[in-house]
Formats: structure tokens, sequence, C-alpha cells
């Protein structure tokens, strides 16, 4: 019987691994916190830690698994507006896919970069990504006032571009 539900169990796995790789993964991501663990910097508290995290935000808007932009900008800037461009800025680099959504390991591959152990080249490539809005590999000047001008604008600070100018 014992082999019978095992078999049963692989089939399963496989059907859903063909059908809806990303579903399986996703699922993989939350039940086997040391799977993710290796692929991170995480320890695998750490990864429980932030499953349980992930679970709270998903469930923000649509509790459909994965984390929507509206559920992220409402659970990390805690607004859901729909004109913010440092906050678009930080869910594009979130979604490493760029399906308009996150899995639980887009959101841990993301995370690490700001973990201590971190890798610095990952710290810096963050940053500067979040930065060079047109993806072209250089930040031009207007791209570095249009991000300073947003980030104040989340901190409820609109400033002219005159003092944007001079920052």
């Amino acid at each position: 019987m014992l082999q019978c539900l095992d078999r049963l169990k692989h089939l399963l796995s496989s059907v859903v691994n063909c059908c809806d790789s990303d579903l399986y993964k996703q699922s993989v991501g939350l039940r086997e916190p040391e799977t993710v663990a290796r692929e991170t910097v995480f320890s695998v508290s750490e990864i429980e830690s932030l499953s349980e995290l992930f679970k709270k935000i998903r469930s923000t808007m649509l509790d459909d698994g994965l984390i929507h932009k509206d559920g992220f900008q409402l659970a990390l800037f805690k607004t859901n507006k729909k004109q913010s461009l440092f906050a678009d800025q930080v869910f594009d680099l979130f979604d490493i896919k760029h399906n308009g959504r996150l899995d639980f390991k887009e959101f841990t591959q993301v995370l690490s970069v700001f973990h201590p152990n971190a890798p610095i080249y990952d710290r810096i490539n963050f940053s500067f990504q979040l930065y060079d809005l047109k993806q072209q590999g250089f930040i031009e000047r207007q791209e570095l006032k249009r991000m300073v001008a947003a980030t104040f604008a989340e901190s409820g600070m609109n400033l002219s571009d005159d003092v944007i100018e001079d920052i």
C-alpha cells in the first residue's frame, strides 16, 4: 500500500511538474526551506520566517499563491498608489521572470541581496539597477533626478526641481 501511495505521489508530482512547473517550484520552495537556503545566503530559520512573510504579503490582495504588484506595494510601502516610480522599479527588480507577479523563489533571491552576508557586488548591482531606469547599463542625469524625486515623494516630501538639482 505504501509503495502504491509513493508511486501516486511521484506521478502527481510529475504531472504537476510537466503542466505547471512554476507552481511546482513555488510549492517546493515553501515546503523545503533547506533547498531554498542552499540557493541563497539565508539560513533555514530565516527562510522559514521569509515564508511566513511571503504568505502574509501574497494574501493582501489576491491569494493565488503569488505576490502581485498591488499587494507588494501595499505590504512594503503601505500604499497601493497606481503611480509610484520607486515602488514600480523595486517590484520590477524583484520580478525576475518579468511576469507581473512574484513567486517565493524570486522573493528570496532578491531579498538575499539585503542580507549581511550577501556579496558586495550583488548589493551594488541591485542599487545600480534601481536607478538605471532605461536598463541601458549607465545612469543618465534625468534618471537619477527622477529616482531622487520619487524616493522623496514616497516619504511625503515633494521637492522642487531646483532642490532636486542641487541634491
